[in-house]
């Protein structure tokens, strides 16, 4: 499958026709970002490394019944998906307080949380894609009734409840992660993006070492060693 245009470039992927009007590729690419593209780099090899770990969750998802837009890898750095009218929500699903949800609540870094959380942030870079509630999910026309958002949620959950295990599995703890939606040619709603350490957050079980785009974020150092890692925990070897 060849790419014929850009048709959208992000933080961390470019997305391309091709000679099929519902497929693109999408290219994960080697940037680095952060606090909204206020910090950049370039990590030599991290987009392959993206885009192996989303093919092997996706995969799983798929597996276990999550419909997703991935049909199969091309290359390294290039996934064959079908193209979906993305709703502008990023679902975060938490599992453990870390990050914003600590600034803006005080919860002490690393505390388990009770129960699942769901947040909603509206992606916008231009607003510094700002936390939302479902009334202004409503009042922004970003979905068409509020039984869309309770999709949101329950999908959110749903992947939650498939991948917390599975990293465990994997000497991997599950912290938080952010999933995006989009809508197929048939009008469902199905994941759509990556998941991948760009995407989510990954502390080692027994050492809380921060293996995702934390590294960056709080210059730690050698992030495509931990991306690499957590490629490696994903394929067990």
């Amino acid at each position: 499958m060849e790419k014929i245009e850009l048709l959208y470039e992000g933080k961390g992927k470019k997305l391309y026709t091709t000679n099929s009007e519902n497929l693109l590729v999408s290219e994960f690419k080697d940037d680095l970002t952060a606090f909204n593209a206020e910090k950049t780099g370039t990590e030599f090899g991290k987009g392959a490394l993206n885009c192996k770990i989303s093919t092997e969750i996706f995969k799983l998802l798929e597996k276990n019944g999550i419909k997703t837009h991935f049909i199969n890898m091309l290359d390294d750095s290039n996934m064959l998906v079908k193209k979906v009218d993305i709703i502008n929500i990023e679902v975060v699903i938490r599992n453990i307080a870390t990050g914003s949800l600590t600034k803006r609540l005080a919860i002490k870094d690393g505390t388990v949380l009770p129960f699942t959380l769901v947040e909603f942030y509206y992606k916008d870079d231009s607003l510094n894609d700002p936390i939302i509630n479902d009334e202004h999910c409503i009042l922004l026309d970003l979905v068409s009734n509020e039984g869309e958002l309770e999709e949101l949620k329950r999908l959110g959950r749903e992947v939650n409840v498939i991948l917390k295990p599975f990293f465990e599995s994997k000497g991997l703890k599950l912290v938080d992660f952010k999933l995006e939606f989009g809508k197929d040619s048939e009008d469902n709603i199905i994941l759509a993006d990556e998941i991948s350490p760009d995407s989510c957050r990954f502390w080692d079980t027994q050492t809380n070492e921060k293996l995702d785009k934390d590294r960056f974020r709080q210059n730690l150092g050698n992030v495509k060693v931990a991306y690499e890692e957590v490629l490696k925990r994903v394929l067990g070897e």
